[in-house]
Order: C-alpha cells, then sequence, then structure tokens
C-alpha cells in the first residue's frame, strides 16, 4: 500500500492506494494551526489509520537540507520536519512540496500519463508549480523547480508587490486575488496566462500542462490560452496539451502517495 499525507492550511487529509492506485482509504482532521507537535501528532494519527505501507507527504513549502522553507503553515519554518515525522510514525517518509505531488499525480495516472514531461500549475490564492519528468518530480538543486509564479510577467511592469520582496511576478497577476482585483476580465487574464506559459514551455516544452486550483475551473482557459499562446512561443507549432486535472482536489494527496512510485525523487 502507498499512503500520502496532504498537510494543508486548514486540513490534513490522508489517503491509501492499492499497486493499481485505486482507493483503500480516505480520512482528513483539522489542521492544528501554529502547533508544530500537534501537526505531527494528527499526521502519526492518519498514518496508523490509513495501515501498513509506505508514506509521502506533500507540504506547502519544501524541504532544505534537515529543515523546512518557504511554508504558509509558517509553524513547519525552521523545523527538521522529516526526522521528527519519522520518529513519530517509526517508518520513513518522503516529504515534496504540495504543487510537486499535483504534479506527479496528474503524470502517474491523470491527463499527462503518456507525457514524457509534465507541468503542473496552480492558480490560486498563489501560483505554483511543479515539474516532472518521467513520472519523477524534479526537485532542483534549490528546491525550487517549477516555481514559475516568481518569475516576471512578460510584458507588464505595474510595479505590483509580491510577499516574496520583489515586484510584479506572475502571481501578482494571475492568482485568484489578482483576477478579483482586475474586475474578472478574463481576455486580459487569458493573454496573461498564455505569455507565462509561453515562457515555460519555451524552456521545458511540455507534452502536457495541467492547471489546479480554483481558477482551474473556469472552461475558457483550455480553449482560449492554447489559442493565443503561440505568439509567445518559439516553434511554428505547439503540440502541448493544456488540460484541466483528473483528480482535483484530490491531486495533491494522490501525489504524495505515488512519491513511492519510483525508489528515490531526482535531485
Amino acid at each position: 500500500m502507498r499512503i500520502g499525507v496532504d498537510v494543508g492550511g486548514t486540513k490534513i487529509e490522508a489517503i491509501a492506494l492499492d499497486q493499481g492506485g485505486r482507493e483503500t482509504f480516505r480520512k482528513r482532521v483539522p489542521t492544528p494551526r501554529g502547533d508544530y507537535q500537534g501537526t505531527l501528532d494528527a499526521i502519526a494519527g492518519l498514518v496508523r489509520d490509513a495501515g501498513e505501507g509506505s508514506v509521502g507527504i506533500g507540504i506547502p513549502g519544501a524541504m532544505t537540507g534537515e529543515v523546512v522553507k518557504n511554508a504558509n503553515s509558517n509553524w513547519l519554518i525552521g523545523k527538521p520536519f522529516k526526522r521528527d515525522l519519522e520518529r513519530a510514525i517509526g517508518r520513513e517518509v518522503r516529504i515534496e512540496n504540495d504543487a510537486n505531488c499535483f504534479a506527479l499525480s496528474e503524470a502517474v495516472d491523470g491527463p499527462g500519463r503518456d507525457a514524457e514531461i509534465v507541468f503542473g500549475v496552480i492558480l490560486g490564492t498563489g501560483v505554483g508549480g511543479g515539474v516532472v519528468f518521467r513520472k519523477t518530480v524534479l526537485r532542483g538543486v534549490n528546491a525550487i523547480a517549477g516555481e514559475w509564479g516568481h518569475n516576471p510577467m512578460p510584458g507588464e511592469a505595474d510595479g505590483r508587490a509580491c510577499y516574496c520582496g520583489r515586484q510584479d511576478c506572475i502571481e501578482t497577476y494571475l492568482c485568484g486575488p489578482a483576477f478579483e482585483r482586475d474586475g474578472r476580465n478574463l481576455d486580459r487574464y487569458h493573454d496573461r496566462l498564455a505569455r507565462a506559459l509561453g515562457g515555460v514551455i519555451n524552456i521545458l516544452d511540455p507534452g502536457v500542462i495541467v492547471l489546479g486550483g480554483g481558477l482551474s475551473n473556469l472552461p475558457s482557459l483550455y480553449s482560449e490560452v492554447p489559442r493565443l499562446w503561440g505568439r509567445y512561443i518559439f516553434s511554428n507549432t505547439v503540440a502541448t496539451r493544456l488540460v484541466p486535472p483528473v483528480y482535483g482536489d484530490s491531486s495533491g494527496v494522490r501525489g504524495a502517495a505515488w512519491l513511492w512510485n519510483k525508489p528515490t525523487t531526482a535531485p
């Protein structure tokens, strides 16, 4: 069995998948916000309830060395989360950023199952991303592979402040709050997303880009953005497919379970 745990800001969810990817267990509990030990205890309890098997964890941040960085759940930052969690549950765990888990889920048995390179996009309160190559998560030497949301938005210079300390990050134009501030202007949003993803395609050339997060529910993205992005891509033809997720909100926790799909994730 493969057990996956998604550590969110309001809930922690666990599932178990059999060897064929069929779900055999699912349970969620409220996140003990601000309570590091309480978070460890909640995860350990869910893993015990799920039963025996490998354990993968998705977190809203990244492991760098022994500690967590860049986590929205700020009580995890600077903590030796992997070490402490392994002690709490008595098993080895693999930990990845939640956007990486989303991308992995959709690459293993979602719309990216036949693609060599899959880019997973989160368009929600923030803008995140993950890269999967041959069904293996790419982390990068700085554990930031896929963080396209903190590149500058091509063709824009409004001086929009980003929480990261920079200005005019892609996130400040494509996140949910930005969409609302811009009056839900779909034409403008389509073009901005096409520009931003055009840059991703020029670098990664993925077979599939999967959209997740609340804004992925806008049907027009899947027709209008591919219609526009050709003008920003260094190719006469673009075979990349832009698709919605198969597993929706469950992609993160499923991807955590699939962290054990191969012996190790790529460096």
